[in-house]
């Protein structure tokens, strides 16, 4: 493939505008609001913004859009600036703010005003809405767009002195009432709030709209290539207009591409928010949510929601990408980086009769079986081990090849053994095995030449350390969870299953954050939030397989 065929249609613009010289260097940013956490959505805007400018020697300004001083948070700034830096991008001495433009953008609605492209209505929002009109019927002028230039300054003067009550008043585009697009019909520039900003305090009581604050934060910062999603689409109409009227020295290209929408989860921060705030996750960082804090604290690498979006790949047209392309890249990332160890999530208790009872031996186990540089590790091995209960059946179907009565398997890095006699309590439950093991049939040491098909792992039950492992899924049930009449319809039940597990003595030393790779079971990292040394808290990022990956398929096929 040559590097123009590998260029998104976003970077091919890019590139002709150097080649052209109509831009001598590109600037970008990432412009979020600071009321609410950053998700899987993000990932595509922060890694386009910052990696086109990478690739050219650009720069890019990470901005905060605070012109809703009742929504946003200190918490969600501090939030936002640590996840894109965890992704791996740094914006310097670009930090900044659309408040930092509270002055400028207000002499720009000055401006409006004393050329007549711009007045004060007093409508209240449920008649400004009503005059509006609807997508078949245009809207009607309001009584108030006749107000001369002088009344209207006056008026405007008085708003930012706040004389006026939330609600009185709102400054408003003079354009067409009648226009099919709605983004035209006279939309709001300012509106009154008595509210203390985030960043400037009590300094303003009247705060700019995001599309008239957007695009000239775009213009002052010289921006060259504005990139926003497609939503932002019909928006684009106003953003000209605004610069056709204001003409400011710098004239930025707004370029809209398609949003990343991911299968089985939902990116809308109301409905984020709303599980938050009903308590069906823990917190905005809780493992199942699709957010940077969330996937960060599953697990997830940086570098594979990096090479996630790279693979989504950056279009115009609406895509549902399926949460297996996802978890893959985390299976791709982990798979080289992880180590190998040992976890027994649900024990159960083998009891090796014809071995001595005073004894552990000590087996050498590989950290990685591509990576010998990684080295061994040495395991205790004894007459008590803990295996997996889905590693034996009573009654098997054909082709199982782990333990059955009278059937043998080998222990990873062990030997073979036998199940001789199944223990059951009261109930009927199996609770323990009793086996016997072949002396000459040990890993490694090349004194036996019987084979069998089946290999299970297993903890020693005089050594193994305790865990709580929490089994993560998706948080629900169907791949469009945003089309659902009531998104709690389509929850999960078993989005998150805890179990008592037994981990090899070695995992006893694991960092918050570290991961491995539990033979056999998945991958899985230390919970950097409750993370205890004498008893760990595990969380799974993601299995071997991709047990989801026909449902999902079908999912997809039906729409």
């Amino acid at each position: 493939m040559s590097e123009t065929e590998s260029r998104d249609f976003i970077r091919q613009i890019i590139h002709d505008d150097l080649e052209s010289g109509k831009h001598e260097q590109i600037v970008t940013r990432f412009p979020p609001e600071p009321n609410g956490y950053l998700h899987i959505g993000h990932v595509m805007s922060i890694c386009l913004n910052f990696g086109v400018t990478a690739e050219t020697g650009g720069r890019t300004y990470l901005r905060f859009d605070d012109t809703n001083p009742g929504k946003e948070s200190p918490v969600y700034v501090e939030a936002i600036e640590h996840d894109v830096r965890w992704l791996g991008f740094d914006w310097e001495d670009r930090l900044t703010h659309a408040s930092d433009y509270f002055e400028s953008l207000y002499e720009s609605a000055v401006s409006l005003v004393a050329m007549g492209s711009a007045y004060v209505d007093s409508l209240s929002a449920d008649e400004i809405r009503e005059y509006r009109g609807t997508l078949t019927e245009p809207g009607k002028n309001s009584p108030h767009r006749s107000r001369s230039v002088e009344e209207n300054l006056d008026l405007l003067a008085r708003m930012r002195a706040g004389e006026f009550a939330d609600g009185e008043h709102v400054l408003r585009a003079k354009i067409d009432m009648s226009s099919p697009n709605m983004n035209l019909r006279d939309p709001a520039l300012y509106r009154i709030r008595h509210l203390t900003h985030q960043h400037t305090g009590d300094d303003w009581c009247i705060y700019p709209m995001y599309d008239f604050a957007h695009t000239l934060s775009d213009a002052l910062e010289h921006i060259t290539h504005s990139l926003c999603t497609l939503e932002f689409e019909d928006h684009r109409p106003l953003y000209n207009w605004f610069l056709d009227q204001l003409k400011p020295e710098h004239r930025p290209r707004q370029i809209e591409f398609s949003r990343l929408n991911l299968a089985y989860a939902i990116t809308s921060k109301r409905k984020l928010n709303a599980l938050v705030e009903e308590g069906i996750v823990e917190g905005w960082n809780d493992p199942r949510m699709p957010t940077i804090a969330g996937m960060r604290r599953r697990g997830y690498p940086a570098a594979a929601l990096r090479h996630f979006v790279t693979r989504a790949g950056v279009t115009k047209k609406d895509k549902l990408i399926e949460m297996g392309v996802l978890e893959n890249c985390v299976r791709e990332n982990l798979g080289v980086t992880s180590q190998r160890r040992m976890a027994v999530l649900r024990p159960l208790r083998v009891v090796l009769t014809n071995y001595p009872e005073d004894i552990v031996e000590m087996v050498t186990a590989m950290n990685h079986p591509a990576r010998p540089e990684l080295g061994t590790r040495e395991l205790p091995f004894s007459r008590e081990l803990w295996i997996e209960q889905d590693d034996f059946m009573e009654e098997p179907p054909r082709k199982f090849f782990r333990l059955k009565p009278g059937g043998e398997v080998r222990l990873r890095f062990g030997y073979i053994i036998r199940c001789d006699d199944v223990i059951k309590n009261e109930a009927g439950e199996v609770i323990e095995l009793r086996c016997s093991y072949d002396a000459d049939t040990r890993s490694g040491t090349g004194s036996s030449d019987r084979k069998v098909k089946g290999t299970i792992h297993w903890v020693s039950c005089a050594h193994g350390v305790d865990a709580e492992v929490r089994l993560y899924d998706r948080l629900f049930t169907v791949a469009k969870p945003n089309t659902a009449d009531d998104f709690h319809a389509v929850l999960n039940a078993d989005s998150l299953q805890v179990v008592e597990a037994k981990l090899e003595p070695s995992l006893a030393s694991m960092k918050a954050g570290e991961t491995v790779q539990f033979e056999r079971l998945g991958y899985f990292c230390i919970d950097s939030e409750e993370h205890s040394g004498s008893r760990p808290v595990i969380n799974r990022i993601v299995t071997l397989r991709d047990s989801w990956a026909r449902l999902e398929q079908q999912a997809m096929q039906q729409g």
